[in-house]
Order: C-alpha cells, then structure tokens, then sequence
C-alpha cells in the first residue's frame, strides 16, 4: 500500500486552504466494526454507527481486507442485485474481476478504482481471477455506496474504469503529503471520477509528522476513515487511527496529522477523505436497494424476482 505513488511528491502541484479559511472541528469518532461479505472475504463497515444526516449522500463504505491470502483462499460475492445507487471500488492491492447481466465488466487492479451507476438495476458478481486463486496474495481495497437522487434512481446502468495512472497527484504546500483525487475538486483540481451526485474522494498518505490542511466546500459533508496508522483530525487535533472514521462539522477546511511514529506496517498515515452535497431526500435502504420509498423498495423486490434486473449469463450460472 498504496499502489500509485510518485517519488518526490514537491514535482507536483501543491494545494492548501487560504489562510483565512475555518478549519472543520471533528464531531465524532468511531470504530468500526468487522464482519465478512460475499463468499466470506473480512470487510470494515466503515460508517456503522453514524448518524445518516452526518452521511448524505454517502450510504456506507467497507474496507476491503487488508488480508493475506494463502493459495486457493482468494473469495468474492455471487451474483446480486443493485438498484438506485452507485458503488464505487477502490483497489489498492490484489485484482478484481467484475461481470454484469447487460454484459459489462472488466478487471480492475492496484490503485484502479471502478465506479458503477446501478441505476435502474442490474445483476453483478465481483471475484478474484482465476490465477489469484491458485497462487493467494494481498488483497485491500474499499467500496463506497453513493446514494442517486430521485430523479436518477431509475437511469440506465453504467460504468467509469477509472485506471490508477488517472487519478489527479497533488501534494500538501511542504511535500509532506500525498494527495490522490479519484473524484470532485480540489483547489481547481479536477479528479477523474464523473459523479450524479456532487462528491469529492482523496486517497491521502501523510508522512510522520507532516499535516495536510485543505481547502473543503462549505456546503459539502466531511468524513475522513484510516486505512493505516494513526494521526489526529481537525485543528484540536482529535486522534484516530486505522479502522477508525472522523465526522467533521462546518467550515471550509478540513486538517489532518501524521503521528511522529507509525506502526512497522505502514510507514505513513493513509486516510481516505470524502465530502458531498446532501441529497436530503427520504432514503430507504434494505439489502442490495435504495430508494425513496418502502414501495419502491418492494417494487425492487418483485422487479429482482421477476428477472427484470437482467438474468445471470447461460454460461456463468
């Protein structure tokens, strides 16, 4: 971790928030729980806990392993069905494959990330590739659920592959900092990840003892979530660590700081940062939908059933 780096991070455009900018105090801190998904890889639940009015349009996130996989031990999800959202993959270490019912997929590799609109609704499986099985190996990533509005919910299924070579590099104003934008914009810098809904998402690798400060909008959320080391957030310095997620108040900046040491596995702070421009529309999610509705969800239900989210391919089933 993590897979795309550069070697002097000062050959890259810096970002920092005007110095008159009020940094966003850190309302809470949480733990998140462990469980496992699919065919029983161990998973994060990221935003277990947290109140949905501090997560809007954000719906959860799972972190992935980080896990070591012995030969023939390599697991993903069967096939399942998606409606009124996007699921957005970042891989950091190991291969996905992804396949769907209207005949999408690709693979998606070390610091690709690949963004799914669900849409109206599709069946889809996620599993490691044949050769990754045979041979184990390192396996980390996360996926995010961003919630569509209504008046999306029922557009047409698509996908972004989005390569790590074009994610947007930036660094903090000392070089301190490694700053990937995968989505939205930062200081007049725009990642590639296309979004229904307005977000922003950085993968950040801070040094020890360095501190990244950037400039937010002020009419986005904030959340930050470890995935290695430990640190602190907000300007009063509020500690958290791997496995941990941060819920930021209001301003226009969001503050966060490398611990001087960090553990032997990881040698910077990493963190993922996400804002958004809340939907503030009704959200009812159960199992693999979300909608505006409890009817809406039990239209969901019938439409799965009744095979009108696609069919599993003859020659995968």
């Amino acid at each position: 971790m993590p897979a795309v780096t550069v070697e002097n991070p000062l050959t890259l455009p810096r970002v920092a928030a005007p110095a008159d900018a009020h940094s966003r105090p850190v309302l809470a801190v949480s733990t998140a729980p462990s469980g496992f998904e699919g065919e029983g890889f161990p998973v994060r639940r990221a935003f277990a806990g947290i109140d949905y009015k501090h997560l809007d349009p954000f719906i959860m996130m799972d972190q992935m392993g980080e896990v070591e996989y012995a030969p023939g031990e390599p697991k993903g999800t069967p096939w399942h069905p998606h409606r009124g959202f996007e699921t957005v993959t970042y891989l950091l270490d190991g291969t996905f494959v992804h396949r769907d019912s209207h005949g999408g997929g690709g693979v998606i590799n070390d610091g690709d990330t690949q963004w799914m609109t669900a849409g109206s609704g599709l069946l889809h499986i996620e599993a490691p590739p044949e050769s990754l099985v045979m041979s184990g190996g390192l396996f980390h990533g996360l996926q995010l659920w961003v919630n569509l509005p209504k008046s999306d919910k029922m557009m047409a299924p698509r996908y972004q592959d989005i390569g790590g070579g074009q994610v947007k590099l930036l660094t903090s104003a000392d070089g301190g900092a490694l700053v990937r934008l995968i989505a939205g914009d930062i200081d007049g810098n725009e990642g590639p990840g296309a979004t229904h809904t307005p977000i922003t998402m950085l993968h950040v690798s801070v040094t020890p003892g360095a501190e990244l400060t950037l400039p937010w909008r002020a009419d986005f959320n904030a959340l930050a979530y470890g995935l290695a080391g430990r640190g602190t957030a907000g300007a009063e310095g509020r500690p958290f660590r791997m496995g941990q997620a941060v819920v930021f108040g209001s301003g226009d900046a969001l503050t966060i700081r490398a611990d001087e040491t960090q553990e032997s596995r990881s040698p910077n702070f990493e963190v993922v940062l996400l804002g958004g421009l809340p939907i503030r529309e009704p959200m009812m999610h159960y199992g693999p939908f979300v909608m505006n509705t409890h009817a809406e969800l039990a239209q969901a239900f019938e439409d799965f059933k009744a095979g009108r989210l696609g069919t599993v391919p003859a020659d995968a089933s």
